[in-house]
């Protein structure tokens, strides 16, 4: 369809500013710390009622606001193989149901407007409008609030409706104009920065959601391509939906426990809840940066990391964690080892992601066995299991997905003797050999990773 491309409102949103200088994770993360810094700022300001305009997924995920504002999104329709039952979307081109159930309409995203996300969002007492836009190396989160520029924005979001949807255009135009005409609120962007820069530094750093780009398709793609993408389509869209209310219960957990008049055993719960959010933030994380890792394989930066120092610092929150299963840890790790080539930052939830593997389905009494060891250029990881079931299972020395496990799309696998989905073989060795490491799955749940050693120069 010709006419208004939502590349063409990030273009006008970054207007007059400088370019950005951020890579995919660092400006992921400052998407996110938006969102969140933005709908708290609405949730402080009472349910004023308004407006809100986003793709290529919905952006806000607080009960409270999606039920008192209206919205329109525009999202791929490969997410239409989902029931409208079983997602926040309903059916491309439903109409809107503003009294019940869900508050926004959905529409068909364009191939010629992108993947990067926009969020605009009016109230009588909040206006702006969110974005992500830049080449690799280049990105950077987008903030406008001046009434200028979002009345430019609004024009050409009710343009794209007006060629989409005229009702639903007169619809946006009525809502607008009992809105009022937009103002500046001076203190919004004084707030917001270095509220956005105080969550940032209270969250840990953690994998993120990252939307598809189109770029990234090859031009010869395999027969099945387009099933793949509606796939990965498809698990972006679970994992938005699985992150975003985990990570607003984290937000409030840590809110509570800042409280110094709670008993302790609820403090203790309330820990318990943090880590258990965390864990699975982590996890999604880990498979969605699979998922892109099958759409286009990353440049690698690779750095002097100590291993041992790494193992040594998480191994306390992998035994809580795999002692709540009544599974126990030991480290066997020998010193003095020199440092490999890899991505600390990176590493660090993938290895615990190879913990929770591993720790699946044990029956309670087993112990797993990290090992590190030297090995001529490389040090060599290993993972082992000492299970108190007699036979458990792929004692035969099977591999992980092999008898036991089903593929389930292109980078997950279902354990029918857990119940759990799990990163496959094959996205879990890609995932390390963009982290340097070459992976060996020896039997169901015992691993070997092999990481290059620095060189002294390095």
């Amino acid at each position: 369809m010709s006419g208004t491309s939502f590349n063409d409102l990030r273009r006008l949103l970054a207007r007059d500013q400088v370019h950005g200088t951020c890579d995919e994770t660092g400006v992921r993360r400052l998407w996110w710390a938006a969102l969140e810094t933005l709908q708290q700022e609405l949730l402080s300001n009472g349910h004023p009622g308004g407006l809100w305009l986003a793709a290529p997924l919905p952006a806000l995920y607080e009960p409270e606001l999606l039920r008192h504002l209206n919205g329109w999104v525009w999202a791929p329709e490969s997410l239409d193989r989902l029931a409208p039952g079983q997602t926040a979307l309903p059916a491309a081109g439903r109409e809107a149901s503003f009294e019940q159930g869900s508050h926004f309409q959905r529409l068909p995203l364009q191939d010629s407007d992108g993947q990067d996300p926009f969020l605009l969002v009016i109230t009588p007492t909040l206006q702006l409008a969110l974005a992500l836009i830049g080449d690799p190396g280049q990105r950077q989160l987008l903030m406008r609030s001046d009434p200028e520029t979002l009345t430019d924005a609004l024009a050409l979001l009710g343009h794209r409706l007006q060629q989409e949807h005229p009702l639903q255009a007169e619809t946006l135009a009525e809502k607008l104009a009992d809105l009022g005409p937009l103002h500046s609120d001076d203190e919004l962007q004084q707030r917001f920065w270095p509220r956005l820069a105080e969550r940032l530094a209270t969250t840990a750093p953690s994998l993120t959601l990252q939307t598809s780009s189109p770029q990234a398709s090859s031009p010869q793609a395999v027969p099945d391509a387009s099933d793949r993408e509606d796939d990965l389509s498809l698990l972006e869209a679970l994992t938005h939906e699985v992150r975003t209310p985990l990570a607003t219960i984290r937000t409030l957990i840590r809110s509570l426990l800042r409280r110094r008049d709670l008993p302790s055993i609820v403090q203790g719960r309330l820990r318990q809840i943090d880590v258990e959010c965390s864990e699975q933030i982590d996890r999604f994380g880990l498979i969605f940066h699979a998922a892109e890792l099958q759409r286009q394989p990353q440049e690698t930066s690779l750095a002097r990391t100590d291993l041992e120092t790494i193992l040594r610092s998480l191994a306390p929150g992998w035994g809580d964690q795999l002692e709540r299963r009544g599974i126990g840890l030991v480290l066997d790790l020998e010193a003095g080892l020199p440092p490999v080539l890899s991505d600390p930052r990176r590493l660090e939830p993938m290895l615990g992601g190879l913990i929770d593997r591993s720790g699946r389905g044990l029956p309670a009494g087993s112990q797993l066995i990290l090992l590190l060891r030297a090995a001529g250029a490389r040090l060599k990881l290993q993972l082992l299991v000492e299970s108190s079931d007699q036979s458990p299972p792929g004692s035969d020395g099977s591999a992980a997905d092999g008898d036991t496990t089903e593929q389930v799309g292109p980078v997950l696998s279902w354990d029918p003797t857990t119940g759990s989905l799990q990163l496959s073989q094959q996205a879990t060795r890609q995932l390390l050999a963009s982290l340097g490491g070459r992976y060996h799955a020896r039997r169901e749940r015992e691993l070997t990773v092999f990481f290059p050693v620095a060189e002294e120069n390095g």
